[in-house]
Formats: C-alpha cells, sequence, structure tokens
C-alpha cells in the first residue's frame, strides 16, 4: 500500500477551493425536463453528469453507471446522439424500473401520449378499482379512507392500458406522487406524517394530481425529443454491479459516471418501499431480504451480530479505526460500535472490489467520476473519500487518481449525527461530498 496516497489527496483538495463541476445534488433537478419526474435523494444532477461526459468523453463511447438509480446518467448520455450508448446497474427494482420508464418514455409519440391522458381524466374516476397489494404493512394506515378508493381506482385504469410502454410510464407517474397523498412523508427519509408533526392527509384529489404530473412528463418528453433528434442507446440492468462482466467486456468503458451508496447505513429500500409493494416489486419482506443481501455493503441489520469481519486487503490505517471502533459503546451490544465495524469492513470490502471492478472494465486512459461522501460512525469521521482514493492506486486495482475535490459542505443535525445509535458524539459535525476522478 502506497503510504503517500492519503497526503496526496489531503493536497488535492487544498488544491481545489472550488470544485471543478457544478453542485451534484439531485434537487438540481428539479426544473430540468425528465430527470424532475422521480425525486431521489441518493441521486446527483444532470449539471453535473454532463460536465462529466463534455470534459471526459466529448467524442462518444460506452458511459456507464454502476449505481443507476433513476437513470440521470443514462438519459444524460443517451441525449448526446449515437455516437455514445449508456448502460446502468440498479439493484433497486423501483429505481431499475424508473430509469428504464424514462429511457422508453423519450421514444413514445407525444400524440399518443396526450391521448392516454385525456382518457384516464375521463374515465379514471369511474374505473373499477385494483386489488392493494396484500403483503404491504405500515405504522398507520398509508391511505385515508377516501383517499384509497381513489387510488385503486387509478391503479385498476392503468393495469388495463394496451400499450405497454405507456402503462410503464402511468406507473411511473403514480409512483412518483404516491407518497404526496398518502399519511407519509420525506424528511428526508419517510416516515409518518405525524411522527414530524404534519396532519394525516383526509382527502385529496388523486386523479387531479397525477393528470398533473402525467401533464408535466408530456411536455417533457416534447422538449426532449425537440432538442435530441438522434438518441443513443441506453439500456438498464436490474442487478448489480458485481455483475457486470457478463455483459461487458474488459477495457471496453470510456466513462464512469456514478455514485456508491455511502458508508452511513442509510436505507435507500425503505424510502422505496411503498412503490416496490404498490407496483407490483416486492410482496413480502423476503424479497427485501434478497437485495440487502445482495447490496453494496450489508446492511448494518444484516452483519451486526457476526463475528468480526476482517478486511480483504492491505490498509493498516483502516485496520486502526475499526479496531478502535470496536471498543466504542460496548455496552450497547450491537448498537456499539462492534456491529457498526462489521458494517464498515463489509462497505470497504465491497468498495475494493468495486474498484477492481472499474480497473478491468475502463478503456486504456479511461475515466471513472465518482461521488461520495464521508460518514460519522459512533462518533467517528469515516473519510470515505479519501480512502477510495488510496485503495484505488493499491495494489491490485492500480487506477491513477487525478483529482479529489470537495463538492459541497453540509451542517446536519441530531436525528443523523449525534444519534445514540450512529455515534456517541455530543456535538454536531460537518458531512461533506467529493468528487473522485479516476483514470486507468
Amino acid at each position: 500500500m502506497k503510504p503517500t496516497v492519503i497526503a496526496r489527496a489531503h493536497a488535492l483538495q487544498r488544491k481545489s477551493s472550488e470544485s471543478s463541476f457544478s453542485d451534484p445534488a439531485f434537487t438540481e433537478n428539479r426544473g430540468s425536463a425528465i430527470h424532475r419526474w422521480v425525486p431521489w435523494v441518493a441521486g446527483f444532477s444532470s449539471a453535473f453528469v454532463a460536465e462529466a461526459i463534455h470534459k471526459h468523453a466529448p467524442h462518444g463511447g460506452l458511459v456507464v453507471d454502476p449505481f443507476a438509480g433513476v437513470g440521470t446518467t443514462l438519459l444524460e448520455t443517451v441525449r448526446r446522439g449515437v455516437a455514445y450508448e449508456a448502460i446502468g446497474f440498479e439493484l433497486n427494482p423501483y429505481a431499475a424500473f424508473a430509469a428504464e420508464a424514462k429511457l422508453e418514455a423519450v421514444t413514445l409519440r407525444t400524440a399518443e401520449v396526450g391521448r392516454a391522458i385525456d382518457g384516464f381524466r375521463r374515465e379514471a374516476p369511474t374505473a373499477p378499482p385494483a386489488s392493494a397489494p396484500p403483503g404491504f404493512r405500515s405504522r398507520i394506515p398509508f391511505y385515508s379512507p377516501r383517499v384509497l378508493p381513489k387510488v385503486l381506482r387509478v391503479l385498476g385504469w392503468i393495469q388495463q392500458m394496451k400499450s405497454p410502454p405507456l402503462r410503464r410510464l402511468f406507473l411511473l407517474a403514480f409512483g412518483s406522487v404516491m407518497v404526496r397523498f398518502s399519511n407519509y412523508t420525506y424528511e428526508p427519509s419517510l416516515t409518518s406524517r405525524p411522527a414530524v408533526d404534519k396532519t394525516l392527509v383526509e382527502e385529496a384529489d388523486v386523479y387531479g394530481i397525477l393528470a398533473e404530473k402525467l401533464d408535466q412528463m408530456a411536455t417533457d418528453i416534447v422538449t426532449f425529443q425537440w432538442d435530441c433528434p438522434a438518441l443513443a442507446r441506453g439500456t438498464v440492468y436490474a442487478k448489480s454491479w458485481a455483475s457486470a462482466e457478463e455483459v461487458l467486456d474488459e477495457g471496453s468503458i470510456q466513462l464512469i459516471v456514478t455514485s456508491p451508496p455511502y458508508a452511513n447505513n442509510y436505507h435507500y429500500l425503505r424510502n422505496t418501499r411503498p412503490q416496490m409493494y404498490w407496483l407490483g416489486f416486492a410482496a413480502s419482506p423476503k424479497d427485501f431480504e434478497v437485495i440487502e443481501n445482495s447490496s453494496f455493503g450489508k446492511f448494518w441489520q444484516t452483519v451486526r451480530d457476526l463475528p468480526p469481519i476482517p478486511l480483504n486487503f492491505d490498509f493498516p490505517d483502516l485496520q486502526s479505526t475499526l479496531a478502535e471502533l470496536r471498543g466504542l459503546n460496548t455496552h450497547k451490544g450491537h448498537y456499539g460500535g462492534a456491529g457498526w465495524a462489521n458494517y464498515l469492513t463489509t462497505y470497504f470490502n465491497d468498495s475494493y472490489e468495486f474498484l477492481r471492478r472499474i480497473g478491468r472494465l475502463l478503456a486504456p486512459s479511461g475515466v471513472a467520476v465518482i461521488v461520495i461522501g464521508n460518514s460519522i460512525v459512533q462518533g467517528l469521521d469515516i473519510r470515505t473519500d479519501e480512502i477510495l482514493a488510496d485503495l484505488a492506486e493499491s495494489d491490485g486495482v492500480s487506477l491513477t487518481v487525478e483529482s479529489l475535490e470537495i463538492a459541497r459542505q453540509k451542517r446536519v443535525g441530531n436525528s443523523i449525527v449525534n444519534s445514540s445509535v450512529r455515534n456517541g458524539a455530543t456535538s454536531t459535525a460537518t458531512l461533506y461530498e467529493s468528487i473522485l476522478t479516476l483514470r486507468r
């Protein structure tokens, strides 16, 4: 392991008082056609992706996102024309569906979309209702008694649509707004409205909210097609990046633009649990377990009670941090440091394999642009970006760190930083996001 890499990473950060990229936060997509269809707390902005493509793949090639989310990288690549190809991997079935539906939507005939929306407005309020998903449970009723029948009629009408692409477009519209008229809210994690002092949604114009969303989607399709008359091919695989070599050749990727899950145990599946059930991607908790056990960095709940898990690579500084973590808050059982040390170990083991696969699949001189944030675990500041930079230049990976830039800094409150479960700190701490650029 090269001892100077982290020091050099620090130097790269000090050189850059401002990032050379736009703010990568997904909230920047709120005004961007098609990107704004599905809110996604774990995503990044279309402007950031566009800059990465312009900077590192200006003449075309294969652009890949190993953690595609709802398809920002894929859509931005597709709009650049036939010199490009976009491929994404996404383990969350709802996110993969959203990415695929968006890629499909930009090829639809806009007149056909308009007629389908007109039919929805006329017919949905009297359509035969669908059945509620039998396996779905929530602490309080997800939909109030006057809202639920409208939701079921909406789904009943969508299910009878004869065109599969249009049906998927309408299901995506429903999935993107379904929480808005529910008794739950994003704060930003999914929680009940009473838990954050909000009133229950006793009544809602379900048909009007969905029709408004569909009108926005129709307008965005027109805008996208007008701006991009010749689209590149885009594909999303609803499976893990660990299977990438089943569909990609060694040395085939010109550019990777991605953001892996952060090492803060953020339960991405929980935020999409309603969509997973109501859109038919899950029928029981076992469906979630399969995904959790295949995820990048195993969820804390799946590894917290296991014997100490070793690192699969040599990294003395990280081993020392994990040993320190194991000794914290031992009186709290699996809520103490030992469980979190197992979680971080699996996370960095997966990070190492993630980087090794990048090294194999990137073309000579190909580039990977990675957005990653640090984490606070049991009061310890885990600088994930610097660890990944170090691993990238270690034996077995052989990538070159081209830059490591602070993209944005943010302050967070007690709900994350001072949680007795997540750490033992008594003061707030700074979380930040970095952009790590690697070259083969």
